[in-house]
């Protein structure tokens, strides 16, 4: 966690006060970090990421269970998938900028680690573990309906983005589009990956990811917005 930012602030950001403020402190500590403290190996976030997830697909289930009471069970597990999926919930993590709060390790914070999508998304877990061990699963339920499931249409853009894209381009007339990989960094074995959509000779969007996949469907979302302006001028 940066000098400038609190445990209190956070609180601030996600809108629940802690009873047991070390829960959320744990939520947002990475194992580097401990491990360069020579502190509690169990004081960093994992454990905490285990039960939120488990909250996070009870409260999610629940949620559309209710919210499409006609589509068959098959659908809903989909929704559930791409609403909880890693890439999503990094993007909510953006939100209350999660990852400005968590404590690594410098090897991991010069190595990008505070921006990674796989860390942020598993802290993201944790934050909801913590509240519900804090405050129980109403606490955890208010949490997640307002960073999770709130703006489903505007999420569901960044979600299905890639698919999106192409409709749209298809329904144009077939304009010609592609992804573009542009770049790559960090070590082998957890490369960021940066690429580009390029539509008729001109780049509509740009997006970085740990796979190819997550980079080219935040570049299809910025090229959406984009497409979305200039139909409006």
């Amino acid at each position: 966690m940066q000098e400038k930012y609190t445990i209190s602030e956070l609180e601030e950001r996600i809108g629940y006060r802690f009873n047991n403020q070390m829960l959320l402190k744990q939520a947002v500590t990475h194992s580097s970090f401990t491990n360069e403290q020579k502190i509690n190996k169990y004081g960093h976030y994992e454990r905490l990421e285990f039960l939120g997830d488990a909250v996070l697909e009870l409260v999610s289930s629940d949620f559309l269970y209710h919210t499409f009471s006609q589509e068959p069970e098959g659908k809903l597990t989909k929704m559930r998938a791409s609403m909880v999926c890693e890439p999503a919930l990094a993007f909510c993590a953006r939100d209350i900028e999660l990852g400005q709060f968590l404590l690594l390790g410098k090897g991991e914070e010069s190595t990008g680690g505070r921006e990674r999508e796989s860390i942020v998304s598993d802290v993201m877990e944790a934050v909801i573990g913590a509240i519900y061990l804090d405050g129980g699963i109403d606490k955890a339920k208010e949490f997640i309906y307002r960073f999770i499931l709130s703006d489903l249409e505007h999420k569901k853009l960044f979600y299905d983005s890639k698919t999106t894209l192409q409709e749209i381009m298809q329904s144009g007339g077939g304009r010609e589009y592609h992804y573009e990989l542009v770049g790559e960094t960090g070590p082998e074995h957890d490369k960021v990956f940066l690429v580009e959509v390029i539509v008729e000779g001109e780049c509509y969007g740009k997006g970085s990811g740990r796979t190819k996949k997550a980079a080219e469907q935040q570049a299809a979302y910025e090229a959406l917005l984009k497409i979305k302006d200039l139909r409006k001028k």
